[in-house]
Protein backbone atom coordinates (compact mmCIF):
# COMPACT_ATOMS: atom_id res chain seq x y z
CA UNK A 1 0.00 0.00 0.00
CA UNK A 2 2.53 2.50 0.79
CA UNK A 3 4.74 1.49 -2.64
CA UNK A 4 0.86 2.37 -4.69
CA UNK A 5 0.80 6.00 -2.29
CA UNK A 6 3.90 6.76 -2.96
CA UNK A 7 3.77 6.21 -6.90
CA UNK A 8 0.91 7.95 -6.77
CA UNK A 9 1.98 10.78 -5.20
CA UNK A 10 5.17 10.94 -7.84
CA UNK A 11 3.12 9.79 -11.17
CA UNK A 12 5.34 7.04 -11.72
CA UNK A 13 3.65 4.86 -13.73
CA UNK A 14 6.57 1.96 -13.92
CA UNK A 15 6.17 1.66 -10.10
CA UNK A 16 2.62 1.71 -10.05
CA UNK A 17 2.04 -1.26 -13.04
CA UNK A 18 4.86 -2.99 -10.82
CA UNK A 19 3.20 -3.26 -7.42
CA UNK A 20 -0.37 -2.88 -7.80
CA UNK A 21 -0.58 -6.45 -9.11
CA UNK A 22 1.62 -7.05 -5.41
CA UNK A 23 -1.13 -5.31 -3.36
CA UNK A 24 -4.18 -7.27 -5.32
CA UNK A 25 -2.49 -10.45 -4.46
CA UNK A 26 -1.81 -9.73 -1.28
CA UNK A 27 -5.33 -8.66 0.17
CA UNK A 28 -5.41 -5.11 -0.40
CA UNK A 29 -9.32 -4.04 -1.60
CA UNK A 30 -9.38 -3.00 -5.28
CA UNK A 31 -11.74 -0.17 -3.66
CA UNK A 32 -9.03 1.38 -1.75
CA UNK A 33 -6.47 0.75 -5.16
CA UNK A 34 -8.85 2.44 -7.03
CA UNK A 35 -9.08 5.45 -3.88
CA UNK A 36 -5.22 5.64 -4.12
CA UNK A 37 -5.01 5.63 -8.01
CA UNK A 38 -7.55 9.17 -7.65
CA UNK A 39 -5.48 10.90 -5.40
CA UNK A 40 -8.47 10.05 -2.64
CA UNK A 41 -8.14 9.25 0.77
CA UNK A 42 -9.66 5.32 1.04
CA UNK A 43 -12.89 4.21 2.98
CA UNK A 44 -13.32 1.57 4.78
CA UNK A 45 -9.93 0.84 5.89
CA UNK A 46 -8.26 -1.78 8.54
CA UNK A 47 -6.39 -0.31 10.98
CA UNK A 48 -3.22 -1.04 9.85
CA UNK A 49 -4.11 0.09 6.44
CA UNK A 50 -5.29 3.06 7.60
CA UNK A 51 -1.71 3.51 9.78
CA UNK A 52 -0.05 2.99 6.60
CA UNK A 53 -1.73 5.43 4.30
CA UNK A 54 -2.36 8.40 7.28
CA UNK A 55 1.47 8.44 8.15
CA UNK A 56 2.60 7.74 4.39
CA UNK A 57 0.67 10.51 3.22
CA UNK A 58 1.60 12.92 6.27
CA UNK A 59 5.23 12.12 5.39
CA UNK A 60 4.95 12.83 2.28
CA UNK A 61 2.87 16.05 1.70
CA UNK A 62 4.25 17.42 4.84
CA UNK A 63 7.68 16.32 5.03
CA UNK A 64 7.04 15.60 9.21
CA UNK A 65 4.58 13.77 10.75
CA UNK A 66 2.17 14.36 13.95
CA UNK A 67 2.60 13.30 17.32
CA UNK A 68 -0.93 11.54 17.16
CA UNK A 69 0.15 9.96 13.33
CA UNK A 70 2.93 8.73 15.17
CA UNK A 71 1.11 7.44 18.09
CA UNK A 72 -1.37 5.75 16.11
CA UNK A 73 0.98 4.21 13.90
CA UNK A 74 3.20 3.19 16.37
CA UNK A 75 0.41 1.72 18.07
CA UNK A 76 -0.99 -0.44 14.93
CA UNK A 77 2.32 -1.47 13.10
CA UNK A 78 4.71 -1.59 16.18
CA UNK A 79 7.77 0.63 16.23
CA UNK A 80 10.41 -1.16 13.81
CA UNK A 81 7.23 -1.70 11.40
CA UNK A 82 7.14 2.26 11.74
CA UNK A 83 10.83 2.64 11.11
CA UNK A 84 10.26 0.02 8.56
CA UNK A 85 7.76 1.83 6.75
CA UNK A 86 10.29 4.95 6.68
CA UNK A 87 12.56 2.88 4.69
CA UNK A 88 10.11 1.80 2.35
CA UNK A 89 8.72 5.33 1.78
CA UNK A 90 12.27 6.42 1.22
CA UNK A 91 13.98 4.14 -0.91
CA UNK A 92 10.67 3.88 -3.27
CA UNK A 93 10.60 7.51 -3.48
CA UNK A 94 13.95 7.23 -4.55
CA UNK A 95 12.65 4.55 -6.91
CA UNK A 96 9.69 7.08 -8.28
CA UNK A 97 12.39 9.66 -9.02
CA UNK A 98 14.88 7.48 -11.18
CA UNK A 99 11.62 6.19 -13.27
CA UNK A 100 10.33 9.26 -13.87
CA UNK A 101 13.49 10.84 -14.40
CA UNK A 102 14.33 8.03 -17.15
CA UNK A 103 11.22 8.11 -18.35
CA UNK A 104 11.10 4.52 -18.12
CA UNK A 105 8.57 2.40 -20.20
CA UNK A 106 5.78 0.36 -19.50
CA UNK A 107 5.59 -2.85 -21.36
CA UNK A 108 4.61 -3.24 -24.98
CA UNK A 109 0.97 -2.97 -24.58
CA UNK A 110 0.60 -1.22 -20.86
CA UNK A 111 -1.44 1.48 -20.69
CA UNK A 112 -0.48 4.03 -18.37
CA UNK A 113 -2.94 4.13 -15.36
CA UNK A 114 -2.34 7.34 -13.25
CA UNK A 115 -3.41 10.69 -14.65
CA UNK A 116 -1.09 14.09 -13.03
CA UNK A 117 -3.05 14.72 -9.79
CA UNK A 118 -4.71 18.18 -9.62
CA UNK A 119 -1.98 20.90 -8.56
CA UNK A 120 -3.18 21.93 -4.74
Amino acid sequence: MAILVVARLWTAQYEWYAHKPNALKGGLSPAIIESIKEGKRPANMQPDEEAVYTYTMELLTTHQVSDATFAMAKDRLTEKGVVDLMGLTGYYQLVSMLLNADRYPLPDGAQPELKPLAAK
